[in-house]
């Protein structure tokens, strides 16, 4: 019957934890527009990153 005094403060903590962590994701747009994020690992980027790429050494 001890344990409860222990297990219902830690179970109150972790729902003001959890609570907390989803307002901060709300507030900071982490669900602002799912699908284009989706999407975007499928398509090419525009522009080439910064370091430009090596040219391969010819053989003669």
């Amino acid at each position: 019957m001890d344990i409860i005094y222990l297990l219902i403060p830690l179970a109150l903590v972790l729902l003001v934890v959890a609570i907390s962590a989803f307002f901060w994701a709300v507030r900071t747009d982490q669900f602002d527009d799912l699908d284009r994020e989706a999407s975007r690992i499928l398509f090419d980027e525009d522009t080439p990153s910064g370091k430009p790429q090596p040219e391969p050494k010819q053989q003669d």
